[in-house]
């Protein structure tokens, strides 16, 4: 979709909490600055102050904004840097992963409470389809003010929704509906909420698309849907023209799908200065690799295809990926095809960026495992599974490998009370 900020806020009363819900059964709920909303609710000093999360060195990217920090234009996807200058007071915070992945969690778990057909688009938000549910909790529009309360009450945080006939609608709805509101677009009056928004606001119309719609003199949601479509197409291509069309007349007819499954889960680090260390590359690779192996573990999955992706200091960039024989959520296992990967490179060339990925995901609990022959009973997948248990409890600097010891970029494990060093070179001697 569109960036969220190219649609208008502000309240309209015909897309009020009182407009006409009927058949309105899409709510897509946003959680409002989530990260930082979580970062505030930690530490309640931060309230009322413009907070930025996300990466906090010289090339990091905002994740969140706190709405004091936006009112000085710093917005998510942007530079960190950028994010600075134009507001040098805000406090600037790192993400920390366990705490919203605990959040989500908890957003979630109130989501299903209401309907078990809930989609999922990211951490913070989703799609719920709250036909089934009306009998028993009221009106969409009724359900959609349950969810936030429970979220204030239960959680100590906002959220906003949107409620419409279908998906793409609902998505705009609660961004209009930002920060902790409700819109509601009557099924009668999609095209009047449309039609005036910028073309920024369709699915799928990023910069380009865009500058490309305005030198055909198209500015505006209803100019595309009274443009003929032979225009579009000269311009953007059959698919892209028929898809914009459609929508551009509130035409989605995607359906809910609780059963979206993930297709890959991996991690990536940008370098503060460009380098061409050998083993500060290897050290950011396994560093990667643990979490997506701890990612891989914590959401039920394994995968067989692993693959890495290199960005050069000319922002070239390089990916590869290997099948390999059997399907994993071991970081050591992930990490070892990583480090093959890298090495086949050849890669001379200071180095920007790092990734690794899993891909070809199946559920941990349905994929079957065959034993290598004189390959231990336990190992390394239930060392790291004890790993994942450390860490819940003590926190993610309590135990990791030697070899990231001494990386304060990476992960520092000295000087903390419950610290366990596991070394890399061999396994685990089974108990």
């Amino acid at each position: 979709m569109g960036r969220s900020q190219d649609v208008p806020r502000g309240r309209d009363p015909r897309f009020g909490p009182d407009a006409d819900d009927a058949g309105c059964t899409v709510l897509h709920v946003d959680m409002d600055a989530f990260f930082a909303s979580v970062a505030v609710r930690a530490d309640p000093s931060l309230r009322g102050k413009p907070v930025v999360v996300g990466g906090v060195g010289p090339r990091g990217v905002v994740s969140s904004a706190s709405y004091e920090a936006r009112k000085f234009g710093v917005r998510s996807a942007m530079p960190t840097a950028r994010a600075r200058l134009l507001c040098p007071r805000a406090i600037f915070l790192p993400v920390d992963g366990p705490a919203i992945g605990e959040a989500s969690r908890a957003v979630m778990s109130i989501f299903r409470d209401v309907t078990p057909l809930v989609e999922p688009l990211s951490s913070d938000e989703a799609f719920l389809d709250v036909a089934g549910a009306q009998r028993l909790l009221g009106r969409p529009v009724e359900i959609a003010q349950l969810i936030r309360r429970r979220m204030l009450e239960e959680q100590q945080l906002t959220c906003s929704v949107g409620v419409a006939s279908t998906k793409f609608v609902a998505k705009l709805g609660s961004t209009r509906a930002k920060p902790d509101g409700v819109v509601v677009v009557p099924h009668d009056l999609v095209l009047d909420f449309l039609h005036p928004l910028p073309v920024d606001a369709l699915w799928g119309v990023g910069e380009r698309a865009a500058e490309t719609l305005r030198r055909l003199g198209l500015t505006t949601v209803g100019e595309i849907a009274q443009a003929p479509v032979g225009m579009l197409r000269g311009a953007l291509g059959d698919a892209a023209a028929t898809h914009l069309h459609e929508l551009a007349w509130g035409r989605d007819p995607r359906r809910v799908s609780p059963e979206r499954e993930e297709k890959s889960i991996g991690a990536e680090m940008t370098f503060d200065t460009d380098i061409a260390d050998p083993l500060l590359i290897r050290r950011s690779l396994l560093a990667l690799s643990e979490k997506v192996g701890a990612r891989l573990r914590a959401s039920g999955y394994v995968g067989r295809t692993i693959a890495i992706k290199v960005r050069l200091a000319d922002f070239r960039t390089v990916n590869r990926s290997r099948t390999v024989p059997a399907s994993t959520d071991v970081a050591r296992e992930i990490f070892e095809t990583v480090w093959n990967l890298f090495t086949a490179l050849g890669a001379r060339d200071h180095i920007r960026l790092v990734g690794v990925r899993v891909e070809g995901l199946t559920a941990a609990a349905t994929t079957s495992r065959q034993l290598s022959l004189g390959e231990p009973e336990r190992g390394w997948r239930e060392a790291e599974a004890a790993t994942d248990a450390v860490i819940a409890r003590f926190g993610r600097a309590s135990v990791g490998p030697a070899s990231l010891l001494g990386q304060s970029d990476l992960r520092r494990t000295e000087n903390h009370p419950h610290s366990t060093v596991v070394p890399l070179s061999d396994p685990p001697t089974p108990s």
